[in-house]
């Protein structure tokens, strides 16, 4: 009876299907290239707060030191 000797495998190598990858914690793209909140109205206060303000606020939030 010939003696078995256990499989062998190769060692996977990197780029093989060996799972999904860790996402890379370091990110190089161009940070200007992404639209920020600042950059909508949304972060401005947008139309959404301000759309209800007529002259009538405006006015009663003018610092006393402005006359009036």
């Amino acid at each position: 009876m010939p003696e078995q000797q256990p499989e062998q495998r190769e060692p996977e190598q990197p780029g093989q299907d060996a799972g999904p990858r860790p996402k890379p914690k370091l990110v190089f793209d161009d940070p200007f290239d992404r639209q920020t909140s600042d950059d909508t109205d949304q972060g401005w206060g947008g139309a959404g707060e301000s759309a209800g303000r007529g002259i009538d606020w405006y006015r009663s939030q003018r610092p006393p030191h402005h006359g009036g």
